[in-house]
């Protein structure tokens, strides 16, 4: 029986394949779209890998673990991942599942690739086997404040639940705005409700409320609450975490859902590559990718060239952090140690504030870029 031949620049993967472990939300209270998208992102290049011959000749597999945002469950899918051979970990969307996975990666000797959790302490202490894509809370953080003060924004509320996430965040945006005469107002969301955030944004004076809190609840209503309010008509409401980015947070709230800017981890222009990328990822999601669907095609990408060029010791993974130098869909990947960050970072993806055009809300506007 004669073998069909191989499409152009494909080689046989044969032999037992090189797995990798990926951590992704994909049931509440984790936030599915972006699970979804990481997920994506990850599955794709995966599929390209393998058609390129996989890791040198063997194909590369994605071992998929739900860690629904829940930092216990996290931990737990790194052990099963690690007992079961991965040659590495991938992935993660939240910051608190994201810290549970790489304190136990490091505790087990297990190279993990954050995708997308910005946490500056993603590890207690300083270690060897994390690097990450995503960048840190404080950089990406101190550039939404930047452009809170070029839009004129010196009272600023902040609406805030209880997680390391959201106070980390809280504490970026004061200690930085304060030296530049802003002031943050914080709004314990466990102590209000959301009409009830509207009197104290006219009590305080302020003319931006942040929205650090989960999604879809509460933001959706506070946004509704703040939008119905006439005594709030001129303030602007902002989301640092990026919660207008996916295709729900427009459904939700429809014209409400403009003018809300966030962060996002793009170029202005993407490359032919992250082009090429935006495309395939439209096809596999039915929908524009967001930027987590570009973080997780750069870490299958970052990964891949390190177990082709090391193999699948773990060890030898770990150690091949600070000399990789991978083209990216959104430019090129090399990881460094800056000043206070406890792993492997890529020092800096690029960055935009955008928003959704209120003329219209399926199309993004850049308003300032880092």
């Amino acid at each position: 029986m004669n073998t069909p031949p191989s499409p152009p620049g494909a080689e046989r993967t044969d032999g037992p394949s090189v797995q990798i472990g990926a951590l992704v939300p994909l049931t509440r209270p984790g936030w599915v779209e972006a699970g979804q998208h990481l997920l994506a992102g990850l599955e794709l290049a995966v599929r390209e890998v393998n058609d390129a011959g996989g890791i040198v000749g063997r194909p590369l597999e994605l071992v998929v673990r739900d860690t629904a945002a829940v930092p216990q469950r996290a931990a737990a899918a790194v052990d099963e991942l690690a007992r079961l051979g991965v040659a590495a970990l991938a992935g993660e969307y939240h910051s608190v599942a994201a810290r549970a996975a790489a304190a136990r990666a490091d505790a087990l000797g297990l190279p993990f690739l954050c995708s997308s959790a910005v946490l500056d302490a993603l590890t207690e202490q300083p270690t060897e086997w994390v690097a990450r894509l995503a960048p840190a809370q404080t950089h990406g953080w101190q550039i939404y404040a930047d452009f809170l003060l070029s839009a004129g924004h010196s009272r600023i509320a902040v609406a805030a639940e209880s997680s390391v996430y959201w106070a980390s965040g809280a504490r970026i945006l004061r200690d930085y705005l304060a030296p530049r005469g802003g002031t943050v107002i914080e709004l314990d969301m466990r102590a209000l409700a959301p009409t009830a955030v509207c009197d104290e944004l006219v009590d305080n004076r302020a003319t931006a409320l942040l929205l650090l809190v989960g999604h879809p609840e509460p933001a959706v209503s506070i946004v509704k609450s703040v939008r119905r309010d006439q005594r709030l008509a001129e303030i602007m409401i902002g989301a640092p975490a990026g919660q207008p980015e996916f295709a729900e947070w427009a459904t939700l709230l429809g014209d409400d859902s403009a003018a809300i800017p966030f962060l996002r981890y793009l170029p202005e222009r993407l490359s032919p590559l992250g082009a090429r990328v935006e495309t395939a990822l439209r096809e596999r999601l039915a929908e524009a990718p967001s930027f987590v669907a570009f973080e997780g095609y750069d870490t299958v990408a970052v990964l891949a060239d390190v177990l082709r060029s090391h193999g699948v010791d773990r060890a030898r993974t770990a150690e091949s952090w600070p000399r990789i130098a991978v083209e990216g869909t959104r430019g090129q990947i090399q990881f460094s140690r800056p000043p206070g960050i406890s792993v492997w970072q890529w020092a800096w993806t690029p960055i935009q504030v955008v928003d959704r055009d209120p003329a219209e809300p399926d199309r993004f506007r850049i308003l300032h870029a880092g």
